[in-house]
């Protein structure tokens, strides 16, 4: 009997090594492995949304208590979590991504003022979702459903002709044909906070993240279809998928998983212009986790900003929540910045990190110098910048752009700085 169960024990154990970051976070999503943060999770749903009238001081304490432990998850030394970290994607995998976000954030959601179990505040739906938090990744998740539902952000936005949408989705074991974001103009004499038409507004693109590739679709009344697609890295199933879409004037690109899967150079009918975004649960089947949805405006001339005005405020560099190695997806802001160096050599720079106001002082104010000096160490050993040209510092949230009043303002507050000496 002890053989046997040694013998089991073994073969469990190489077969979640075997099975790496993929399988483990789907044994994860599917419950067949139950962690303590599932259960947390699952106990709070349970219970209910909160009422208007009976607010619960407990709630964001014990969110924090949930993202910490998946942060400490993170962090073990167990042999399983050492093979996660190794098949994470390195910096040069991303060598062909020339993406680089803006300047200027125009909104942000991660729904984190919204109580678990309750629809967000600010947006609006014809089908169910609630807030969720999960076992493996932190933070807060719109769980969207399908049956044709759609999701609104209720307010408008008035986007540039080049703007920058990226948000994180975590398709479900279900996703198959996949699930729609569409960018649309509000007819005049129409406006509506919740639009479930299949082509919403006046005019518009659709973008359709299925799990076999991707459709963009350009619309304008009583006129044919704009129709791009692609199956170059697909998403995956119960994993966190990291989606960018950049909508300049007549073009549109996705990028994902460090490619640029979908260009189209006139996927957008000339002159159209868009004050609304929404989800679209078009696959019947599909019920994904949405979050840390972020606009921003495109990419700025770093060259003038750093050279002429000698200050570039960056929000294309990437950290995971409360860490300070870069994510692969800030390769094409630091490829930018390295060019600006190596095209003047006499320039020296330094890098300074900044946080929101969330969490301890102390403890941000070490987050902020670490970061910086990690986007320092991938500028010397990723673009070969001498490393006596850059100097680092980090002030925490001792210097916000704006108040921390809202999940907006945290977002432009959590930036890193490029000073011209």
């Amino acid at each position: 009997m002890k053989t046997n169960k040694l013998l089991y024990y073994s073969a469990l154990t190489l077969f979640f090594v075997v099975l790496g970051t993929q399988s483990f976070a789907q044994f994860d999503v599917k419950g067949k492995v139950k962690s303590k943060v599932e259960e947390k999770v699952d106990e709070k749903i349970n219970k209910g949304p909160n009422t208007p009238d009976e607010p619960d001081d407990s709630e964001n304490q014990e969110t924090e208590e949930l993202n910490s432990e998946v942060e400490e998850n993170y962090e073990t030394n167990e042999p399983e979590q050492e093979a996660v970290q190794d098949n994470k994607p390195k910096l040069e995998s991303y060598t062909e991504y020339d993406f680089v976000p803006g300047d200027q954030i125009l909104f942000f959601e991660d729904f984190s003022q919204d109580a678990i179990g309750d629809f967000p505040a600010l947006w609006t739906s014809n089908g169910g979702g609630e807030v969720k938090t999960l076992n493996i990744a932190p933070g807060k998740w719109l769980h969207m459903n399908g049956d044709g539902s759609v999701y609104c952000f209720m307010n408008r936005i008035n986007f540039p002709d080049n703007f920058i949408v990226e948000f994180d989705i975590i398709p479900d074991a279900e996703f198959t044909h996949g699930y729609q974001l569409s960018f649309y103009n509000d007819r005049v004499d129409d406006q509506k906070e919740l639009n479930d038409d299949l082509y919403p507004g006046s005019e518009g693109v659709n973008i359709d993240i299925k799990y076999d590739g991707w459709q963009t679709l350009g619309y304008r009344d009583e006129m044919d279809w704009i129709i791009g697609s692609s199956e170059k890295n697909m998403v995956i199933r119960e994993q966190v998928n990291h989606v960018i879409i950049w909508v300049q004037k007549r073009r549109v690109r996705i990028y994902h998983g460090g490619l640029k899967v979908l260009d189209v150079p006139t996927n957008v009918y000339a002159g159209t212009s868009f004050n609304r975004f929404r989800f679209n649960g078009w696959d019947r089947n599909a019920s994904p986790y949405v979050s840390n949805i972020k606009i921003t405006t495109a990419a700025p001339d770093m060259r003038s900003k750093l050279l002429t005005e000698g200050k570039l405020i960056s929000y294309g560099i990437y950290f995971d929540s409360g860490k300070d190695v870069v994510k692969p997806e800030s390769y094409g802001s630091i490829k930018e910045i390295s060019a600006v160096l190596k095209e003047n050599p006499e320039v020296k720079i330094m890098i300074v990190g900044h946080t929101d106001s969330d969490g301890d002082d102390a403890m941000n104010l070490d987050l902020s110098k670490r970061r910086a000096a990690n986007v320092k160490s991938y500028l010397v050993k990723e673009f070969g910048i001498a490393a006596d040209r850059i100097s680092t510092d980090g002030k925490g949230e001792t210097q916000p752009i704006v108040q921390n009043t809202s999940v907006e303002n945290k977002a432009k507050n959590r930036r890193v700085e490029f000073i011209k000496l």
